[in-house]
């Protein structure tokens, strides 16, 4: 499972999402996407995590630990973050992958991730070694590497960033083709304003399977 920010449903930016990345994570159905060279490649990494921007990173709960601790956790967090306007996004270039990023600095966002983070972090069973090296096999920062030894994931609090992915890592070539592709694509959807005035909880059926849109949780600070 995992804690996500997620616009929602009525937010054109959700449904434009899901036909980008080819799929629906609040009912796991496929979407058509726009035609453009090998688009289902391009974004089979984000389609199976769903349109989302990470707060609490996915993590496999430990034993004895029930859907109900989850939930009562989630809105333990949620009760004590007031909504807040969401940044302006943009389609940004992030390390090679393409994402929507804010287009100013966010201190409520970065309070919410770290909340989010704390408050669920006593029912996160400890990354087994395969996923501490598949963590590890692009190298880390000592920042990132200390943030995944304490707390399973190396892009946490002072490492976190804001982002909600739309393409795999793209070579310079895919680059000049999709990112114009995807600025006009999200444009209308992007002007528009936001609230973040809930988080959401995904979850998989099984290692590897698509996360779908489990839980929206109010935030009633």
């Amino acid at each position: 499972m995992a804690l996500y920010y997620a616009p929602q449903a009525d937010d054109p930016l959700w449904h434009l999402a899901a036909d980008w990345l080819g799929r629906d994570p609040a009912t796991g159905a496929p979407r058509p996407q726009p035609e453009l060279p090998d688009i289902a490649d391009v974004t089979a990494d984000p389609r199976t995590y769903g349109f989302h921007a990470t707060l609490k990173p996915p993590m496999r709960l430990v034993e004895g630990a029930a859907w109900t601790d989850v939930l009562d956790a989630a809105a333990e967090v949620a009760a004590g973050i007031p909504a807040f306007d969401l940044p302006g996004l943009s389609v940004q270039n992030l390390d090679g992958f393409l994402a929507l990023r804010e287009t100013t600095p966010s201190p409520e966002l970065q309070a919410l991730a770290d909340a989010c983070v704390i408050g669920l972090d006593a029912l996160r069973a400890p990354p087994g070694e395969a996923e501490l090296a598949r963590r590890r096999r692009n190298g880390l920062r000592p920042a990132q590497e200390a943030m995944l030894a304490r707390w399973g994931y190396p892009y946490v609090f002072a490492t976190w960033f804001f982002h909600m992915t739309l393409t795999r890592r793209l070579t310079p070539a895919e680059h000049a083709v999709y990112r114009p592709e995807a600025e006009a694509f999200f444009a209308t959807a992007l002007t528009r304003p936001r609230r973040v005035d809930d988080i959401s909880l995904f979850v998989q059926d099984q290692t590897g399977a698509p996360f779908t849109l489990a839980e929206r949780i109010p935030l009633r600070g």
